[in-house]
C-alpha cells in the first residue's frame, strides 16, 4: 500500500512565528538604517526566498531603486546588497529566539504524525546559522522534527526544489510520490510544485495572511473569511494540491492523498 512517508515543513509562519513577523521586522530595519523605507507588504511579497535573495528583490522594486538613486546619486550594487544583508542578520539574530514559539496545533499534530511513522523534514529561507538558534528554541517548546535543510550548500533556495531533494536523500525517501511539502508562502508552494511532491498550503498564522493571533481573534468574521479566501486563491493558483486553514487538518489531508495514491478515490 502506497503511503506518505515524509512531510517537509517550512519554519517561520508555518511551524513557528505566528504571522511570520521576525524576518519582516528585520528587513524593514535593515533598509531604514540607510534611510530607505520598505513596507511590510513589500517584504512579505518575497517571503520564502533565501534572505539574501529577498534583499536583492527588495532593491529591485522600482520605487526602492529610485529612492536609493535619489538619496545616494547612483544605482545600488552588490556591495549595497551585502551590507543590507549583514544588517538584516544583525537585526534578526537579536530577536530570533523570541520568534521561535510553535504555532498552535503544530506540536501535537507533528508528534502524532511522527508516531504514525511519518518522517518530518524541513526547508527554510533561513541560513544554517539562523537555524542553529531556531531549532533548539522550538524543541524546548515541544516542536521536534527529524531533519532540516538550508540552502547554504546547495545551488539555490526556493523556488528551486533542491532543499526538498536533499531532505529526501538524508531521510532515505525513495520517491517524490511519498513526500508532502507544507508551507505558508507562495515560494513554499512553488518549491513543492517544482519538486513534483504533494503540496499543501496553510492559511492561519501564515505570511500570506499576515495577521497576529490577536488580530485574527478581533477581526469581524466576514472580513477574516474574505482574507482567508484570498490567500487560498493565491496558493491554489500557485499550484497547491490542498490548502488548509490550520495544521489540525493535515492528517485528514494525508489520508485523502493516500486514498488517491491507492486508487480508492
Amino acid at each position: 500500500m502506497k503511503r506518505i512517508e515524509c512531510i517537509i515543513m517550512d519554519w517561520a509562519g508555518t511551524s513557528v512565528d505566528y504571522g511570520c513577523f521576525a524576518p519582516v521586522a528585520a528587513f524593514m530595519e535593515s533598509f531604514k538604517a540607510i534611510g530607505i523605507e520598505v513596507t511590510a507588504a513589500e517584504t512579505r511579497a518575497f517571503m520564502g526566498l533565501t534572505k539574501i535573495e529577498e534583499i536583492r528583490a527588495l532593491f529591485g522594486i522600482g520605487r526602492v531603486a529610485q529612492a536609493f538613486r535619489q538619496k545616494y546619486g547612483r544605482d545600488y550594487d552588490d556591495n549595497d546588497v551585502q551590507a543590507r544583508y549583514a544588517d538584516f542578520q544583525r537585526a534578526l539574530f537579536a530577536t530570533l529566539e523570541s520568534y521561535s514559539t510553535p504555532i498552535p496545533g503544530v506540536v501535537e499534530t507533528i508528534a502524532a504524525l511522527r508516531r504514525r511513522g511519518i518522517k518530518v523534514g524541513s526547508t527554510t529561507g533561513y541560513t544554517e546559522k539562523m537555524m542553529e538558534v531556531v531549532i533548539p528554541a522550538a524543541a524546548r517548546q515541544g516542536y521536534v522534527i527529524d531533519h532540516c535543510v538550508t540552502s547554504d550548500h546547495l545551488p539555490a533556495g526556493r523556488p528551486c526544489p533542491y532543499m526538498v531533494y536533499q531532505n529526501m536523500i538524508d531521510l532515505a525517501i525513495p520517491s517524490v510520490d511519498y513526500v508532502l511539502k507544507y508551507g505558508d508562502t507562495i515560494a513554499d508552494i512553488k518549491e513543492g510544485v517544482n519538486a513534483k511532491v504533494w503540496t499543501v498550503g496553510v492559511i492561519t498564522g501564515s505570511n500570506e495572511l499576515a495577521l497576529t493571533e490577536a488580530q485574527v481573534a478581533a477581526m469581524p468574521a466576514d472580513e477574516l473569511e474574505q482574507r482567508k479566501a484570498a490567500v487560498r486563491r493565491r496558493m491554489e493558483e500557485a499550484g497547491a494540491h490542498y490548502v488548509v486553514d490550520t495544521i489540525e487538518e493535515l492528517p485528514a489531508v494525508i489520508e485523502d492523498i493516500e486514498r488517491r495514491m491507492n486508487g480508492e478515490v
